[in-house]
């Protein structure tokens, strides 16, 4: 697995950045003509002046609560029965409308996501292949093929490689693992969970599955402990960390050490909240400026924290590390693989004004997430209940269970969500 998918994965460090930095002023005017809300977010700033990663305080962090806010009031503003102005739908960062774009994705929120016709888009094929992936292979894709872009993030760089893939998708355990019987893949992309499920489903089931070698797991924690029980079964995993606005961040190689972030990507830690970088090894807010020609987010803080890795990967790929997912700057979580917002269960309360306060918990180890909505109720009928839970379910698009509490006993702390899962 020492090949690389491309040879600039091992460049001088120095040679990358000054193609990354020389690159930058024409990207930024690219984008500031053609997607207005970067060119309001570059309002006064001369592209050009751009030199040397200090430079880029000068532009503020656009961060995802932003970007949201930015697509509800463009399409609050779109004349009812007048044509779709396009520009709206993505709040003004796409550069590409329909036709330019092959398809398109809704986020938790919703947040809208265009994905061109370009090969690999999402940027993924690079962990794959760092993976183990390799031409001719077949690809069993368990991530989701509706909606959200995961199921396509992977499709599209499985393509990259000359893989033939399986659309999987999510649920439906026992045929999952009579597919996998049938087809015999060598290779499985989707979150560590549902693996780990179709693996218990199918030792229930007295089918052995040996064909399963690799596996690249992403939209979740994946600790050690998970790492080592793959590994038990004969199945080498590894990470990838991205989201449906940026694609693929950083990844995982055979050095299990850190994640190397991807190429065509300027990766900054920053202060949560703020626009000012940390020093090297300070945990703090993932923010991404990526080259993407058609969706060309600058300095997008993601919410997400880690911290830069000192030093180069025993692999031989020479880009800049992180420590990986190290937690959120605010209160959102992901739970089998999808986000969940506080404005989500606000959006629950807004339906039950009966709920005086609600708080959603969500505990377990990774693999085995359970999610309760702790709410207080007056009267706690089942009717209400299964209302409830079934708000949350429309809300989220996840199960929940709901916990009826007594009025005023939750604590007055201002937290909606409450993770309390190990990642041991």
């Amino acid at each position: 697995m020492s090949e690389y998918f491309e040879q600039r994965e091992a460049a001088a460090p120095d040679e990358r950045e000054r193609d990354l930095l020389a690159r930058l002023p024409d990207a930024l005017k690219r984008a500031r003509g053609r997607a207005p809300a970067i060119a309001q977010q570059l309002q006064g700033l001369d592209p050009d002046a751009i030199r040397q990663r200090a430079d880029l305080e000068a532009i503020p962090v656009i961060r995802k609560s932003e970007l949201l806010q930015a697509q509800l009031a463009a399409r609050q503003q779109q004349p009812a029965g007048a044509p779709v102005d396009v520009s709206r739908i993505f709040g003004g960062f796409s550069a590409i409308g329909w036709g330019e774009a092959a398809r398109v994705f809704a986020s938790p929120g919703p947040i809208y996501e265009p994905e061109s016709w370009r090969p690999d888009y999402w940027g993924f094929a690079r962990a794959l292949h760092a993976a183990g992936f390799r031409r001719g292979e077949l690809v069993y894709n368990c991530f989701s093929y509706h909606f959200t872009p995961a199921g396509s993030m992977m499709e599209t760089a499985a393509h990259a490689l000359g893989c033939t893939v399986f659309p999987g998708g999510v649920g439906q355990t026992e045929q999952q693992v009579q597919a996998m019987a049938d087809l015999a893949p060598a290779n499985y992309a989707g979150t560590p969970s549902f693996l780990k499920i179709i693996l218990e489903k199918a030792d229930q089931s007295g089918i052995s599955l040996p064909s399963l070698k690799r596996a690249l797991f992403s939209g979740e924690a994946f600790p050690p402990s998970l790492c080592a029980w793959f590994a038990e079964r004969g199945i080498e995993g590894y990470q990838a960390y991205g989201s449906a606005d940026l694609g693929m961040m950083a990844y995982e190689t055979e050095s299990r050490e850190g994640l190397v972030v991807n190429e065509d990507i300027i990766l900054e830690i920053v202060r949560p909240g703020t626009n000012q970088p940390v020093a090297d090894g300070e945990v703090g807010e993932v923010v991404v400026t990526t080259l993407n020609p058609d969706y060309p987010l600058v300095r997008f803080g993601t919410g997400d924290l880690s911290a830069i890795m000192a030093g180069a990967s025993p692999c031989g790929r020479s880009n800049m590390r992180i420590k990986g997912w190290l937690g959120r700057a605010d209160q959102t979580t992901k739970v089998r693989g999808m986000f969940v917002h506080p404005g989500q269960i606000a959006g629950v309360l807004k339906r039950h004004p009966e709920v005086r306060k609600a708080r959603l918990v969500v505990s377990g180890k990774v693999g085995s997430d359970v999610m309760v909505l702790k709410a207080e109720l007056a009267d706690p009928n089942p009717h209400a209940l299964a209302q409830l839970a079934s708000s949350v379910r429309e809300l989220t698009k996840l199960r929940a269970d709901i916990e009826p509490v007594e009025p005023g006993s939750l604590p007055n702390d201002g937290k909606v969500i409450d993770d309390i899962r190990s990642y041991e």
